[in-house]
This record gives structure tokens, C-alpha cells and sequence, in this order.
């Protein structure tokens, strides 16, 4: 059974030509106040710099193992809708009960869930892209991780 979210407090977030950094930095101070915060379009938020350099980062953290069990390992997201997450989640308390039950109130989606698509979202000004050169989106670092996107 999939937990609900309050409706009263629910902010939803178009990350399209978002940079993923500051998107990231917002939707935590969201959540910390109390707020839900659904980001939808995932795969469309950009990355800021060189793609060589971004894709090798991507990648070299890909090689981070352990010589123990599987299970006691990193855990790589690949997916579009993962990397967001785990960047919001770089810039929460997680270790605290605050940070915990903030983790907890945020959704990401790849793509626009029918049950959301007819609500109103939000595109914050602080988060947009203020210069097209070296942009690379979540989806395109997604795929160069083995993420393949569903046909439509």
C-alpha cells in the first residue's frame, strides 16, 4: 500500500532546465519546513560544466566497490528519478529524525504521472539556468550509466 502524501502542503516541482544543484538545495529547505515536494520530470534537469567531465565523475563513482558482501556496499542510483533523489538527499540531515521524516515526504518522477499531470507546478526562478553552454541533463548522464529510457 503506497503511503500518501498531505495534500495541504504539497508543492510540486517541473524540473525542466532546472540545474540540478540548486533544485536540489530548494526542495530541501522545503521539505525541512514541513512541506511534501513532488518533482516531476526528472531526466530533464541539467548538470553545469564540461560533459566529459561530468560523465567521468559519473562514472569513476560507478567504480567505488568494497571487497566485503554486496549488501554492505555503495549504492549506485542509474536511474534519472535516483540521481535526484540522492541529491536532495546529500543535502538533508539524514542521520538526524528531522532529516529522516523530510527524506520521507519526497517523490520523484521521471516524466509526469497521470494522477498529477493536471495540477498546477511550480519553476523556481532560483533554480533556472542562466547560461545554455554546457549543459548535460540527468537522463543523458542516466544513460550513459545503462539506464535505458521506456519507449513511448
Amino acid at each position: 500500500m503506497a503511503r500518501t502524501l498531505p495534500v495541504e502542503k504539497l508543492i510540486i516541482i517541473d524540473a525542466s532546465n532546472l540545474v540540478l544543484g540548486r533544485l536540489a538545495s530548494i526542495v530541501a529547505k522545503h521539505l525541512l519546513s514541513g512541506e511534501s515536494v513532488v518533482v516531476v520530470n526528472a531526466e530533464r534537469a541539467v548538470v553545469t560544466g564540461a560533459r566529459t567531465m561530468i560523465l567521468g565523475e559519473a562514472h569513476s563513482r560507478l567504480g567505488t566497490r568494497t571487497l566485503g558482501s554486496k549488501s554492505k556496499s555503495p549504492k549506485h542510483p542509474r536511474r534519472p528519478d535516483g540521481i535526484v533523489r540522492r541529491t536532495v538527499r546529500g543535502m538533508l540531515p539524514r542521520e538526524k529524525e528531522k532529516g529522516k521524516g523530510a527524506y520521507s515526504r519526497l517523490r520523484v518522477y521521471i516524466g509526469v504521472p497521470e494522477d498529477i499531470d493536471t495540477a498546477s507546478t511550480v519553476r523556481p526562478k532560483e533554480a533556472e539556468n542562466r547560461s545554455m553552454i554546457r549543459l548535460t541533463t540527468v537522463g543523458e548522464i542516466a544513460q550513459s550509466m545503462g539506464w535505458k529510457p521506456m519507449e513511448a
